[in-house]
């Protein structure tokens, strides 16, 4: 069987992991899209980190680079587009796997410095990383836009910032993929659930004084499907389909990964 993304360049946003035990959705597209066939731009806003992961792409034979950028600057997105450019020659592929929270909360409770600051990364930071992206691929006469949603765009109740954030994805996919179609670019989104990434559980267990061990075990419990949380690698597969020709006629999809999580919330 071909590789899937034979020939294409990919440029994976949020490449770099914080540690931990598991491997991250950035790694692992990074990872999954070198072995399909993609030369892979890994960017992060902490340049070792994207360096890391550049590094084992290329040991395991693959072609990539890392850059350092600060997503939530339009200067920088600019740069990560040029740098592609540059580098391989053209832009086939943009991955935006982008969410922070940290002081998040409900409305009573949020400040507004953190209101800001997360919808500043998560929503208006893959913003800006499209408008960059749009005028080559437009110019190419085609590309895919994969942006990284949660199932928190749909429910939730104690994080309205980081909710509000990933809702706005979902929208920003869907009006990105109506407005470019007619230029033969295709932007989808996937909706994950509960992930087994160092983010997730070991950034949870950091902040809550608790082990990993607990953290992942509660978490496990909360998936209807085999109560087991999903990894980087069910995201990576996710996108990879989504990045490749198998959805040519795919736009302004919200997929969900999330272990049948959202039928249960309706």
């Amino acid at each position: 069987m071909a590789r899937r993304l034979e020939g294409k360049v990919a440029v994976v946003v949020g490449a770099g992991q914080t540690p931990g035990e598991t491997v991250g959705n950035g790694r692992a597209m990074a990872l999954l899209f070198a072995r399909e066939g993609a030369s892979v731009l890994c960017v992060d806003r902490v340049a070792d980190r994207a360096e890391e992961t550049a590094a084992m792409v290329v040991e395991e034979g693959g072609a990539a680079h890392a850059i350092g950028a600060d997503i939530a600057k339009a200067a920088d997105c600019a740069r990560v587009v040029d740098e592609a450019k540059a580098r391989f020659g053209r832009l086939d592929v943009l991955i935006n796997n982008v969410g922070i929270g940290g002081g998040d909360g409900p409305a009573h409770r949020l400040e507004e410095a953190a209101f800001d600051r997360i919808l500043a990364v998560n929503l208006k930071g893959m913003w800006l990383t499209i408008k960059a992206a749009l005028p080559v691929m437009r110019e190419q006469g085609g590309g895919s836009i994969v942006n990284i949603s949660s199932l928190a765009a749909r429910a939730g109740g104690i994080q309205l910032a980081y909710e509000v954030s990933k809702a706005g994805v979902n929208r920003l996919t869907t009006s990105v993929a109506q407005s470019n179609a007619r230029y033969g670019v295709r932007c989808n989104a996937i909706m994950m659930g509960y992930m087994d990434t160092p983010m997730a559980v070991s950034g949870i267990a950091s902040a809550s004084g608790r082990s990993t061990a607990e953290v992942r075990a509660e978490r496990d419990a909360r998936v209807p499907l085999g109560g087991k949380m999903g990894t980087g690698w069910d995201t990576a597969y996710a996108a990879l389909f989504l990045a490749s020709d198998e959805a040519s006629f795919i736009s302004g999809a919200i997929l969900p990964v999330d272990g049948a999580m959202g039928v249960r919330i309706g």
